[in-house]
């Protein structure tokens, strides 16, 4: 299920850095990292996330411990100009960005395992295995340019 929030008045950037902590994160877990994170930005990704699991509880019947985090897409929004009077009748511009915000949560499957450690550390010395059986490549012959190569060159200049 999807959650959008758009033209939230904060900057992509800011929402973006705490959107990082959450992504790929079990629903119940990122609501508690989210609660405890002292961002603005917290406070308005904890709500989203709150809409987007009350809306696959209720939509589509899942459980709410088996919701993970899929996405989180923060993009900008439109841009609001403001200015401020400095000296000499000239103005400094002030940006008030905005953001589109995007939350997609989806259940796990019991279907696909988990690696473990043990499993991919056997899976990562097949493939050195088979990396070291490769025929190594035979060195090129290359030709040393000598300093006096070099003194010529700008000499010449």
């Amino acid at each position: 299920m999807k959650a959008y929030l758009k033209r939230v008045r904060i900057s992509p950037k800011k929402a973006n850095l705490v959107a990082c902590l959450i992504r790929g994160k079990n629903a119940t877990e990122a609501l508690d990292i989210l609660k405890f994170t002292p961002k603005r930005a917290a406070g308005i990704l904890h709500k989203l996330l709150k809409s987007a699991i009350a809306n696959a509880e209720h939509n589509s019947k899942q459980d709410k411990d088996k919701l993970v985090v899929k996405e989180v897409v923060v993009t900008q929004g439109p841009t609001y100009k403001r200015s401020i009077p400095i000296s000499r009748g000239r103005v400094h511009p002030i940006l008030k960005r905005t953001s589109h915000i995007r939350l997609s949560v989806e259940t796990t499957s019991p279907a696909t395992p988990e690696k473990t450690e043990t499993s991919a550390k056997t899976e990562t010395t097949a493939k050195k295995e088979t990396t070291t059986k490769k025929k190594a490549p035979t060195k090129k012959a290359t030709t040393k340019k000598t300093t006096k190569d070099k003194t010529d060159k700008s000499n010449t200049k």
